[in-house]
């Protein structure tokens, strides 16, 4: 019986001793390595992020392309710059008059929307063809890479700068280093 009894009794403290957890030490290598693992996924999303809006900007160059056309087609032109693209959403008063222009517009709601870092699109044009473009994620014209201007057509020159001219609902303009045809 004495031997039973050591037997409980060893066994009983080997399992408390066993059972005291994990070290600090411990604790913070695993909070690092899920730290660094982290990082990277985290830096990776961003970039995932960022691309998506780039291409969300082209979908909506790409939307607005077609109402311009319609435009075109009933009006005979496109909307000057100074009309911008304004004159989708109310019948223009400067300029050139289009006289079948449709009670609600070309574009449903009251605005124009905006590129998907909420500054407004960049519309140029001379009534006869028409470029769109926005200043990207950094909000300022030029840039590379993910900060570089969007343009729905390639800018004559492979690049140049929009005109102050151009600017759409009181837009700041300016240029572009990369052209990104729609898609």
């Amino acid at each position: 019986m004495n031997n039973t009894f050591f037997r409980k009794t060893f066994l009983e403290k080997t399992l408390v001793q066993n059972q005291q957890g994990f070290s600090l030490i411990e604790i913070l290598i695993a909070l690092t390595l899920l730290a660094v693992v982290g990082t990277f996924v985290g830096g990776k999303f961003f970039e995932n992020l960022e691309e998506g809006k780039i291409k969300s900007a082209r979908i909506q160059m790409s939307n607005m392309d077609s109402r311009l056309k319609d435009f075109r087609r009933r009006c005979g032109f496109y909307p000057t710059s100074e009309q911008g693209l304004e004159a989708l959403v109310t019948k223009p008063t400067g300029g050139r008059e289009c006289k079948d222009y449709p009670a609600s517009g070309f574009i449903e709601g009251e605005a124009i929307p905006k590129d998907p870092w909420e500054n407004d699109f960049i519309y140029e044009s001379d009534g006869k063809t028409f470029n769109i473009s926005s200043l990207g994620p950094d909000g300022e014209a030029g840039g590379d890479g993910n900060n570089a201007d969007i343009f729905f057509k390639t800018p004559k020159g492979g690049g140049a700068a929009p005109t102050a001219g151009g600017a759409a609902s009181g837009a700041e303009a300016g240029g572009g280093t990369e052209a990104a045809p729609a898609e």
